[in-house]
């Protein structure tokens, strides 16, 4: 079983946006997923439990019982285990990451974000986990994502390639209990996520 973790000590960052979609796409891509809900407000729980769909099965998980719902899961034979962490929560961040095969730090292009990366890389290089900025809410124009992906990299952080732009339908999604790629399987949203799961794919079997 791999383990995929979405983590950031900021808020807002779309990590449980994120973290629901991947595991729709690696469901679909015939991996069997749990995602493993960390963060107290549990809003991918919320949106597990509006689902009418089989899989990926989400469980809120106490971040002093990780370990024990990991091996559950293994025992279950789950293929992939995505870890939805909770923000301002070093302890649970912590955990999550070295719990991690791949872990993934959604960000979005903005100088509050960029400011804030700093805690959450003192977190993955204390647990040595591989880890990746995946840069999320990306405006349609201008070079802000650009400028980001620029000083991220300047810092020695590895920046995931495949960009997630802001667009409606992932709002549209989960109000429905569902991925971007079930929603609009056309759609470019549809599109950016098949490809950030595909690169973590490659890079968890790697």
């Amino acid at each position: 079983m791999y383990t995929l973790t979405l983590i950031a000590q900021k808020g807002g960052t779309g990590k449980t946006t994120l973290a629901i979609n991947l595991s729709v796409a690696a469901e679909i891509g015939g991996w069997r997923t749990a995602i493993l809900d960390l963060d107290p407000q549990a809003s991918a729980a919320g949106w597990g439990d509006q689902r009418e769909r089989d899989g990926p099965a989400v469980v809120p998980v106490p971040a002093s019982r990780l370990e024990a719902a990991l091996e559950t899961s293994r025992r279950h034979g789950v293929d992939l285990a995505v870890i939805d962490t909770a923000p301002h929560s070093e302890a649970s961040a912590l955990a999550a990451a070295r719990a991690a095969d791949l872990a993934l730090v959604p960000l979005r292009p903005g100088i509050l974000d960029l400011r804030a990366l700093g805690t959450t890389a003192e977190i993955w290089a204390l647990a040595r986990a591989r880890t990746a900025v995946a840069l999320n809410a990306t405006p349609h124009r201008g070079q802000l994502a650009d400028q980001a992906a620029e000083a991220i990299a300047e810092s020695g952080l590895d920046v995931a390639p495949c960009r997630i732009g802001a667009r409606i339908a992932f709002q549209h999604s989960i109000t429905r209990g569902l991925g971007v790629v079930e929603h609009e399987p056309a759609g470019k949203a549809a599109a950016e996520i098949r490809a950030l799961w595909h690169w973590s794919r490659v890079r968890l079997e790697g």
